[in-house]
């Protein structure tokens, strides 16, 4: 793997100048007493310990650990100056964003840590700095392949909480756009994902961060030579305000002042070295599935669709034994199916060995994702037809009625399908006469006819063929629409035997199977079915030779105008609330975490339903906007989480949005997923788009 010289030089000097401090300094000699005067000694006396806020997210040099606790490089030398001086130090961590001076004299802060060093700060009202403690260097982070141009227009992220940078850089680069953001973590990601074209950061930070597998596209520009020299600065009252008085800030700051004089470089390269080494970025499973995520996505596929197959190939064993009279026809359709279902399992399993030995290839791993993903995507229709065509036998499949625009759904299916009809040099032409556009019906089920009669027609038309669409519609007694679409094809056309059986399930003409058609026989029962169900009904006219006409009917009832949904963009939303995920399953939390964590989101997970119901009420109010609920989880499941966080007595609980995202898709498990409580059904596998989208929708709190 290639590294960054500034990734692994600096990191390999630490390793080995550890080696040598250690061995040059197994034990610290007893430091002698400062030397203070009456003044300073007086303040010493009465002030035993002073209270000192630092910032909490800049690791390795300032940062809370796991236990919530100041540490870092600072830490380090904070202890060791607190020693000299003989004051205890009070450790608290900074508020998250802009510290402002009524914050810090509001929050009783006698010292603030990891200033910068510079004129504005020497200058600022209200606050006396120290000389520096620390020193380094500020680099800037940038995604690989920037072209960096000091009089460019160049979008630079800042943290709200280090302020001072934005004057030094208004000098330096008077062109960059200087934009705000939380902390430091929304700096990085605003650069990886390519919000922000660079930041600036000190290098201990950047290199810290580097470490992460998910931020391997970013670089140093090494066109900056500027220090980071960090610094104490004292709290004082200005104006006869009440606080600390201006005298004894000076007289802390000049006590620091001599303490900080003390240290000698060997003690603070020590301290700095002990401070990297200790909190080095850690690898977690996130890393390693984000690194290699091509992989394991299409392990995780290749298993759910193996799976899933297994589960219905038996169920499809069961109605062969209780329905012998369809024997020879069922007998065909396993035969038909098993060719279906290997075939691609045999790609995913080959392509899996194929990027197992060539991980590090990237353009090769890109090509086989591709195919991997369309190989899955197959496997998964096919799962879905064979899921409808269950349901309808067993007539559980419900309509689900909604106002929708007809001319909206023919332009979207339309758009769908017109790219694979050019790439055959078929004509597909449109024409819809429509009276009623609005109707209440079930889109998805519409959708769903139309994109399979107009699939069929594509693959059985040939090269430099014709595809009509045609739309009519008419009102009959009882005051609903009956809508007619009338699809035609200059394709081979149909044997008058065939057509007999055209509408039976597991049917194939076997012709068709020979010229490399075949499929699992479903499609056109299934959507015959589903006409049916709609009141309507599916028919065929067809001439071997000479082309196909289908004809869909439904009957539905007029209505107003569809209400267009307002859907907040993801991209806005993201930056002021968190998502909790709700998964019992590690690999598929972990999984969602990255996928979130990948779009810019902050999200956490919780193991089951009772943990997902306490972390949300140990939250302060808004800090969640949407919740990804698993439906069945031990202890306590997604129903009855959801019930009861919309039980809890705070405003939010009844305005975050809970999705269910689950792999019990039936229509009974939606309608009680709605009753507990939740907005919106996501099933598994999760489409990533689909994801995004329902986060897009999420409402945002007050």
């Amino acid at each position: 793997m290639k590294h960054r010289a500034f990734r692994s030089l600096p990191t390999l000097i630490l390793i080995l100048a550890a080696v040598l401090f250690s061995a040059a300094f197994p034990a610290r000699a007893a430091q002698p007493a400062l030397s203070l005067t009456p003044e300073e000694l007086a303040y010493v006396s009465a002030h035993p310990t002073v209270r000192v806020g630092y910032v909490q997210d800049r690791t390795p040099v300032s940062f809370s650990d796991k236990n919530g606790e100041f540490a870092g490089i600072s830490r380090h030398i904070f202890d060791r100056i607190a020693e000299l001086i003989g004051i205890g130090f009070e450790y608290a961590a900074l508020p998250a964003g802009d510290v402002t001076y009524d914050t810090l004299l509001d929050g009783g802060f006698d010292l603030v840590t990891s200033v910068e060093y510079n004129k504005e700060n020497q200058n600022a009202r209200g606050i006396l700095i120290s000389e520096p403690y620390l020193s380094g260097l500020k680099v800037i982070v940038a995604r690989a392949g920037l072209e960096f141009r000091s009089d460019a227009h160049l979008k630079v992220a800042i943290s709200t909480g280090s302020q001072t940078i934005r004057k030094v850089l208004g000098r330096i680069y008077p062109n960059f756009e200087l934009v705000d953001y939380p902390s430091t973590s929304a700096c990085f990601n605003a650069v990886n994902s390519g919000e922000a074209d660079l930041m600036i950061q000190n290098q201990y930070v950047a290199e810290y961060w580097f470490s992460k597998p998910v931020y391997e596209k970013l670089k140093v520009i090494p066109v900056l030579e500027m220090e980071d020299q960090l610094c104490f600065s004292a709290v004082v009252a200005f104006g006869g305000g009440d606080g600390p008085s201006e005298a004894d800030g000076s007289v802390l700051i000049g006590i620091l002042n001599k303490a900080i004089a003390s240290l000698t470089e060997d003690e603070v390269g020590s301290f700095t070295i002990q401070g990297v080494m200790e909190n080095q970025y850690r690898y977690t499973l996130g890393d390693f599935l984000y690194r290699y995520r091509f992989a394991f996505g299409v392990l995780v596929v290749s298993l759910f669709v193996i799976l899933t197959l297994a589960i219905f190939l038996v169920h499809l064993r069961i109605l062969f034994a209780e329905n012998r009279a369809d024997a020879k026809a069922k007998s065909q359709f396993l035969s038909t199916m098993s060719h279906e279902i290997r075939t691609p399992l045999n790609g995913l399993i080959g392509l899996n060995y194929l990027m197992s030995q060539k991980i590090d290839d990237k353009e090769r791993m890109e090509d086989y994702l591709r195919q991997s993903t369309v190989t899955a995507n197959y496997l998964l229709s096919l799962v879905n037809d064979i899921l409808d065509m269950s349901k309808l036998e067993d007539q559980k499949m419900e309509l689900t009625l909604r106002p929708i625009d007809l001319s909206l759904v023919l332009d979207t299916v339309g758009s769908i399908v017109r790219n694979t009809m050019s790439e055959k040099m078929l004509r597909f032409e449109t024409d819809a006469s429509l009276t009623w556009p609005f109707l209440l019906a079930d889109q998805i089920r519409i959708e769903q006819v139309l994109l399979n009669l107009l699939d069929n027609a594509r693959k059985f038309t040939p090269r430099g063929g014709k595809v009509d669409l045609t739309v009519t519609q008419e009102q009959i007694k009882d005051g609903r629409i009956r809508t007619a679409v009338t699809l035609s094809d200059t394709g081979r056309g149909m044997s008058e035997e065939f057509q007999k059986h055209l509408f039976e399930a597991f049917t194939q003409e076997l012709e068709t199977v020979s010229k490399g058609n075949q499929g699992t026989g479903l499609g056109l029962p299934i959507s015959r079915h589903l006409a049916r169900l709609m009141d309507g009904d599916l028919t065929l006219e067809s001439k071997l030779g000479e082309g196909s006409v289908f004809t869909f009917t439904f009957l539905a009832s007029p209505c107003d105008p569809p209400e267009k949904e307002e859907m907040k963009p993801a991209e806005l939303w993201r930056d002021h609330a968190r998502i909790l995920v709700a998964e019992d399953n590690e690999l598929n939390g972990e999984i969602i975490l990255e996928l979130l964590g990948g779009e810019g989101f902050a999200a956490d997970l919780a193991e089951n339903g009772r943990k997902a119901l306490e972390m949300f009420r140990a939250s302060a109010p808004y800090t969640y906007g949407l919740i990804l609920m698993d439906l069945l989880m031990p202890e306590m499941d997604g129903f009855e989480s959801a019930m009861a966080i919309r039980a809890l007595d705070r405003a939010d609980a009844k305005t975050v949005r809970i999705v269910a995202c689950t792999a019990n898709t039936l229509p009974e498990d939606r309608q009680r997923a709605l009753e507990s409580g939740m907005d919106d059904f996501l099933p598994k596998p999760v489409d990533v788009d689909e994801l995004l989208r329902k986060i897009g929708a999420a409402r945002e709190g007050p």
